[in-house]
């Protein structure tokens, strides 16, 4: 009989299935870890990965030993094994963020990798029939001049690239970051022929722009194909094509969102996270990881660079780059400071308009809109941000109080206008709006708050007499997840945009960020206050961050502020003019907000100074969830985990949204001021969690899941 080999092999299995990390099945030969094979699985093949050693077995085991196991179907010839960098970042990532390695493994790969047959994968690694053009030899792209500021920041990580430090470059925006990034990728692709940098942004709308430049830049040295993108909204094809490119070390910069943290770069070298605070970069289903941090551990492994940018950085890495004291021996990440913008361009004026001082239900008050007006007469642009889409939060009957509830989710449903639906933004569920209140049967329901929608209604109708200096009448347009739902549908808008075809762009925080508009002086957030109304503690820190982020798309261009005599300028409409958000953001004071917002998480031993993590459970009832998790707690105590002594567990209360889709959610939050014994504590929790699941009292629960690090509580 055929000698057979076991081999471990990571599957895409639920960490709360309780079926284990690994599963073992017979291979005729030795395979070496990171190989991509098929396996059956039930009644299916399934794609999986080889986890262990063939070394630790010299000579083939005894057929006997192995008549149980089942074979491996086939192995993905063509694709060489992951590397072991690669499977350390994976076995890590499940390990921190308390998933299986397989979950984690199999969605790093390209769905498509899972679904072609040998056939269709031998034709996809077929070359080419016509071989692009090779770049040409010795060719250096045209180098923009640098700043002062960016020749230091620039000389600093050069020199301080062997200290294998994360770097957090804090520069103000417009300051130049990304031609930092530039020479940073540029320098270590000169130093080794087969290096590999990846460059992370936190949404797909920022991927397009970001890869023009790098294409702009490489291509003539490098190749077209040198430049590929990596992120959930491309094709099946098109994300197999670029993970290959990586894979195989073609393409030697990787630019993507946090799904391409698991990019397969055997020659990495430099990594790039771009806008580093945005919470986007936090997984929120599934296995919730953070890209950014698996980024700087997966630097550190690798011996790659790792530079952190961001005009308003996360706490957590600003407080890890503070500077050393008597008291303090300082933060792990080396600060680079770029407070200055490029060409001289001044920071926009802040300007606060108290709206308990305006017309009673303006939605924009008359000094604004005055502001706006002036704008579009000279030829200049304007952004109007309010993050929050649709007409109008919810539809209301001041007879009856009846509201747009959605029928399944412990939330109201939006009122669209534009095709006169109610939607639900969290189960999708939609209605058309009914002519009459359903109770009482008032034709006059009324629509309640304010949505870009409405935005977009009321400033083409306020600015309809307004004509721009080429005597057209204004333009207003809208950009969120509802118009930019059709391919191409976002490219095509911030074409117009960059053209000037545009004159008022109302938007959500999706253009709030990372946008290089030339043309726009002027930037108003209307009803920011709504942010503020929240029981999270990071409510204060990501509405500064949102709205220093939006003021930062005004006056980026020197020139044209010059060539048009005006000023930039952010407009922020409140009810609470004198909160320590706004006094801040009036003198772009990041660092002195940081400061008091770390000192009050401190005296509360609050993230950075503790870590935390959440338990939620997913069930029929509020009762089944809860019940689940106190038992949980208990269980916990009674057997003494370790770490135990060194964590908090909380009582379980219900999610801010507590039922989406007819299941009610809780969740009870573990904190310690220890991250091991955090760590610790969940590992040996792991098994009971499954022993109580299996239990015949908790079958009406759905499912559970354990978040670490979390954003949002």
């Amino acid at each position: 009989m055929t000698a057979q080999f076991p081999v471990q092999i990571a599957l895409q299995m639920p960490a709360h299935s309780a079926v284990g990390h690994l599963l073992t099945y017979a291979a005729s030969t030795r395979l070496a870890p990171g190989t991509l094979v098929r396996v059956p699985l039930g009644k299916r093949d399934m794609l999986g990965v080889v986890w262990d050693d063939p070394a630790a077995a010299e000579d083939p085991p005894a057929a006997e030993s192995t008549l149980q196991l089942r074979p491996v179907t086939g192995v993905l010839e063509g694709i060489a094994p992951l590397p072991d960098a690669w499977r350390r970042l994976v076995a890590f990532a499940a390990r921190y963020y308390q998933r299986s390695i397989g979950e984690i493994a199999m969605a790093a790969l390209p769905p498509q990798l899972r679904e072609l047959t040998a056939e269709q994968l031998a034709r996809r690694l077929k070359p080419p029939k016509t071989a692009p053009a090779a770049p040409a030899p010795g060719v250096a792209p045209a180098l923009v001049a640098l700043s002062s500021e960016q020749e230091q920041v620039v000389a600093q990580i050069a020199q301080s690239a062997a200290a294998a430090r994360p770097f957090l470059l804090y520069g103000s925006t417009g300051s130049g970051k990304t031609e930092v990034y530039l020479r940073c990728v540029q320098a270590a692709l000169d130093a080794d022929p087969t290096a590999q940098a990846l460059v992370m942004v936190p949404e797909i709308n920022l991927t397009p722009q970001l890869e023009a430049r790098f294409v702009e830049r490489f291509a003539p040295q490098y190749g077209a194909s040198a430049v590929v993108s990596m992120h959930s909204g491309m094709t099946g094809p098109q994300r197999l094509k670029s993970w290959l490119a990586a894979h195989t070390g073609q393409a030697r910069i990787v630019l993507g969102t946090r799904m391409a943290v698991f990019a397969s770069l055997p020659g990495l070298k430099v990594i790039v996270v771009d806008e580093e605070h945005d919470a986007s970069y936090k997984q929120q289903e599934g296995a919730r990881y953070s890209a950014r941090d698996l980024a700087i551990w997966r630097a550190r492994a690798q011996g790659a660079q790792v530079i952190l940018g961001s005009a308003t950085p996360s706490f957590e890495s600003w407080h890890a780059s503070r500077p050393a004291s008597e008291q303090d021996p300082g933060g792990r990440y080396l600060r680079l400071h770029m407070p200055s913008r490029i060409g001289s361009a001044a920071l926009p004026k802040v300007r606060l308009v108290d709206m308990t001082q305006q017309p009673r239900r303006a939605v924009f008050s008359p000094p604004l809109l005055a502001a706006i007006t002036e704008r579009v007469q000279r030829g200049e642009q304007s952004l109007v941000l309010l993050n929050r889409r649709g007409f109008a939060p919810v539809l209301y009957c001041a007879d009856c109080e009846w509201k747009s509830d959605c029928p399944h989710c412990s939330a109201h449903q939006v009122f669209h206008k534009g095709d006169r639906t109610l939607r639900c933004h969290h189960c999708g569920f939609t209605q058309r709006v009914p002519h009459a209140c359903p109770s009482c049967g008032n034709p006059d329901i009324l629509p309640l708050g304010k949505g870009t929608e409405q935005l977009e209604e009321e400033l083409a109708r306020l600015l309809r007499n307004v004509q721009r200096p080429d005597h057209e009448p204004a333009r207003v347009a809208r950009i969120d997840a509802d118009t930019t739902k059709a391919k191409g549908a976002l490219e095509e808008q911030l074409a117009q945009m960059h053209a000037g075809d545009i004159d008022v762009l109302v938007g959500t925080q999706m253009v709030a960020k990372g946008h290089d508009f030339r043309r726009i002086t002027l930037v108003a957030a209307v009803q920011p206050d709504n942010a503020l109304f929240s029981n999270d503690y990071r409510a204060a820190e990501r509405l500064f961050c949102l709205l220093m982020q939006a003021a930062g798309r005004a006056g980026r261009d020197a020139d044209y502020l010059q060539a048009s005599g005006s000023r930039a300028e952010m407009w922020i409409q409140t009810r609470d003019p004198q909160h320590a958000v706004f006094n801040a953001l009036r003198t772009h004071d990041y660092p002195a907000f940081a400061a008091q917002q770390l000192q009050e998480r401190a005296d509360a031993g609050m993230p950075p100074f503790a870590y935390q993590a959440l338990v939620r459970a997913d069930a029929r009832t509020q009762e089944d969830a809860q019940a689940f998790l106190l038992a949980a707690s208990q269980a916990a105590r009674d057997a003494q985990l370790p770490g135990l002594d060194d964590v908090f567990l909380f009582p379980p209360i219900p999610m801010t949204i507590q039922r989406v889709a007819n299941v009610e959610r809780a969740q009870m939050l573990i904190e310690s001021l220890d991250r091991t014994a955090l760590q610790r504590f969940l590992h040996a929790w792991q098994p009971l969690l499954h022993q109580l699941r299996a239990q015949p009292q908790h079958r009406p629960l759905v499912r559970w899941l354990v978040d670490v690090d979390p954003l949002a509580i």
